[in-house]
């Protein structure tokens, strides 16, 4: 369940959109909006040119909109997305969603997270933390958040992500953010949350994999190390990406500085990634993403 923050009088929808490419459908949209007393804030679009499909980010204000916020998507769907054979997203801004943070030992995700949010900088609630180790239980309490531990095995996997689900749907979370969460998501479990699970980790990958992919970077001599955010899928770290960034190390850097600037370039580009998500600017097609700005 979603709770509602923002003056009505400020609130606004936001139409995500993709479909075969065709003639007139800017204008069509356009068209409801502006029929139905609506005053158009933002506009973006994106054809793929190669697989001839057609993507649209619009935003409108909701004051004086004519049709009621519950039946703008029946009304949407019967005149419009039909015709265009379209798939479509409506979201409301004064609906705020709720987001439950995966963690496991490491902390700086988590406390960039928490910061973020507790400073308004990213309009979400966090009704709880889970993770399968105890260890920042602390952080949880010090920010008045519920904090859950379920310890995971070989043995306990599916009897565990069971009672997670259960705890999700009870707090009725929209999205999960895996902030360094080191346990390897079920298929049944990301089926839940298609699409709704961000998750960041290092871009060695798959050149370094392992534990220690800093000090093999090390050993290589890198010159460059990255950050990827992306939606979990079945398969391992290969869901569609949403932000990637990198920053320049040199032979000057140890090991402990490549892990260090590795780290807080995770944080940022994890950040930015939940901000596109709760913005409401992210498309996913066949594993690629658009992100508008």
């Amino acid at each position: 369940m979603t709770s509602i923050h923002s003056s009505p009088d400020q609130a606004s929808a936001t139409l995500l959109i993709h479909c075969p490419d065709s003639k007139g459908i800017v204008a069509t949209v356009s068209e409801f909006i502006y029929r139905n007393n609506g005053n158009i804030t933002n506009l973006d679009q994106h054809v793929d040119v190669k697989r001839k499909v057609f993507f649209m980010r619009i935003q409108w204000e909701l004051r004086n909109f004519i049709i009621p916020d519950d039946k703008i998507g029946e009304y949407f769907d019967t005149l419009i997305a039909k015709k265009f054979d379209m798939q479509w997203q409506l979201h409301f801004s004064h609906e705020v969603p709720n987001m439950a943070v995966f963690v496991s030992k490491q902390s700086h995700c988590l406390y960039d997270i928490l910061s973020r949010w507790r400073s308004q900088e990213i309009e979400v609630n966090i009704p709880l933390i889970i993770s399968n180790h105890p260890e920042l239980e602390p952080i949880a309490r010090q920010f008045g958040i519920d904090f859950h531990c379920f310890e995971i095995n070989g043995l306990n996997k599916q009897e565990q992500e069971q009672a997670q689900l259960r705890l999700l749907a009870e707090h009725q979370i929209e999205f999960i953010v895996l902030a360094r969460y080191m346990q390897i998501l079920s298929e049944p479990f990301i089926g839940h949350y298609a699409n709704r699970i961000i998750n960041i980790h290092h871009s060695f990958l798959p050149a370094f994999p392992g534990a220690k992919p800093y000090h093999s970077a090390f050993e290589r001599g890198v010159k460059v190390i990255g950050a990827t955010s992306h939606y979990v899928t079945k398969e391992l770290d290969a869901g569609p990406i949403i932000a990637q960034d990198i920053i320049r190390v040199s032979h000057a850097d140890s090991v402990e500085d490549l892990i260090r600037k590795g780290r807080d370039l995770e944080k940022v580009i994890l950040s930015r990634s939940i901000w596109h998500h709760l913005q409401r600017q992210i498309l996913v097609y066949q594993n690629q993403t658009v992100v508008f700005s």
